[in-house]
């Protein structure tokens, strides 16, 4: 009989919001078995910042302890489209976008899990679903009512708005639950808002003879500015893949009351120096800039090196505590009357030109410190252009 380490044990009490069930897993992990553990992903947008890390942080642990991660990739039913958090029908993703989303999707999340193939398996549902016949797709939607199916919250609004739900979005759940049947799955990791599906995987397994697997849902924390959570549409957000000093700067400019959320979800940060950030901020002890800086440096380690992590952390201090533009800022020649918006997007601050309206519109724009407010503003003159909170070009009029 073995039992799981202490950090593993941390990890789960410090990430995660609910496990169904706790007795399950704690008799699955202190009987010495080896855990399947399900991480299916729809690859329709392979972008993944740091509310997504949490849960590969928290599977990582697993695999540190020897349980595998199966990594399914939802090749076919991403052609379906999951309705999770969508009042609309998806439009249809092309085979080559699925291809392309899901070799995205393994190279970001290779940065945080292990890919050792005894702890990383890779699969896709088009092995069985390409090959399931309309008898057998018939059967397993014979176990499922239609009461269970349109109770689901985002089905309900569709209702009261009037708005049409299709038949192929109404199954999502019973072939998302059917994986875990396919997986043999004995625990997924999931954020709140996949736990329909996934509780219909666990009544699916039941029903096929199997052992339900355990469902651990991770802790949501609001995105950079407060509020709603990290959502790439909203700007409010910490990629995975942004630079060390991207993440520090961003971290820097969270508002006060997310610092400890942040040191306990997102930083490595010991348990007891957390409270000590949390009783010294309570009592005006720790100045809030402190514990961001302490936070930033934490978060950073995580992902970058140390040497990036120090340059992060100068890089801050120099440009905005200090006010010294950076010496590797860009200078991007511009013609008289060019519409702000297009150079964002061309000079690369940002990634399109509907980023860079979402960041005038939220006032992250600047030039020589006056805050872009029209998306529609063009260059008049020369300056210093600021997009977010640290990218900087100069700007050039010819």
């Amino acid at each position: 009989m073995t039992s799981p380490s202490s950090k593993l044990n941390e990890k789960i009490s410090r990430l995660s919001e609910e496990i169904i069930t706790e007795k399950e897993l704690e008799g699955r992990l202190k009987s010495g078995q080896k855990l399947r553990i399900k991480y299916g992903v729809d690859v329709t947008s392979p972008f993944l910042h740091l509310g997504h890390a949490v849960n590969l942080w928290l599977m990582r642990a697993f695999q540190e302890e020897g349980h595998k991660i199966v990594f399914l990739v939802g090749d076919f039913t991403t052609r379906i489209g999951d309705p999770t958090g969508r009042n609309e029908k998806r439009p249809k993703i092309s085979e080559a976008d699925i291809k392309r989303g899901a070799k995205e999707f393994i190279k970001q999340v290779s940065r945080i899990l292990l890919t050792d193939k005894k702890v990383f398996e890779i699969r896709k549902n088009s092995e069985w679903y390409s090959k399931m016949k309309t008898e057998k797709l018939l059967e397993l939607m014979s176990l499922v009512t239609n009461a269970q199916l349109i109770k689901r919250d985002m089905f309900q609004k569709r209702i009261k708005e009037g708005k049409d739900i299709f038949e192929n979005e109404l199954i999502y759940p019973i072939l998302q639950g059917y994986d875990s049947i396919m997986l043999e799955s004995d625990l997924t990791v999931i954020g709140s808002d996949q736990l329909f599906n996934e509780m219909m995987g666990r009544d699916l397994q039941q029903k096929f003879g199997q052992s339900p697997q355990v469902i651990i849902t991770t802790k949501i924390t609001p995105g950079i500015r407060g509020g709603e959570k990290q959502s790439k549409s909203l700007g409010n957000y910490i990629g995975l893949l942004d630079s060390a000093r991207e993440k520090f700067g961003k971290i820097m400019s969270i508002p006060d009351d997310l610092i400890i959320q942040y040191f306990e979800v997102y930083s490595d940060t010991a348990l007891v120096r957390i409270r000590e950030i949390e009783r010294g901020l309570q009592g005006k002890k720790i100045n809030p800039k402190d514990a961001k800086m302490e936070l930033a440096e934490a978060v950073v380690l995580k992902y970058h090196s140390a040497d990036e992590s120090k340059d992060a952390k100068n890089f801050f201090v120099e440009t905005f505590q200090k006010k010294n533009l950076p010496q590797d800022a860009t200078t991007v020649i511009v013609k008289k009357g060019e519409m702000i918006k297009d150079v964002l997007a061309r000079s690369g601050l940002v990634s399109s030109k509907s980023e860079a309206s979402r960041l005038i519109k939220a006032g992250a724009v600047e030039i020589d410190g006056a805050i872009v407010k029209d998306i529609g503003a063009k260059f008049e003159r020369g300056g210093i252009m600021r997009a977010g909170k640290k990218r900087f070009v100069k700007i050039k009029i010819v």
